[in-house]
């Protein structure tokens, strides 16, 4: 199986983690919630498939291409 890197478009600290290892994902659903400059902005699923790594902790700094997830095609 093909595995597909769910990374952030943007620097922002981990709002809120949405799923967890094990959940199945759709394509654009989203994944995590990131915290810049007092917005909330959505990390979303490139592929649907199922979640196989979360890399990131909440309150956790991420900065603008790093990978967060992984889901499994």
């Amino acid at each position: 199986m093909a595995k597909t890197e769910v990374k952030s478009e943007i620097t922002g600290a981990v709002w809120k983690i949405l799923v967890k290892p094990g959940d199945v994902v759709g394509v654009d659903e989203p994944v995590i919630i990131l915290e810049s400059m007092k917005m909330e902005i959505p990390v979303l699923a490139i592929d649907g498939g199922k979640v196989t790594e979360i890399l990131v902790k909440e309150g956790e700094a991420v900065n603008e291409g790093q990978t967060v997830a992984i889901v499994e095609v």
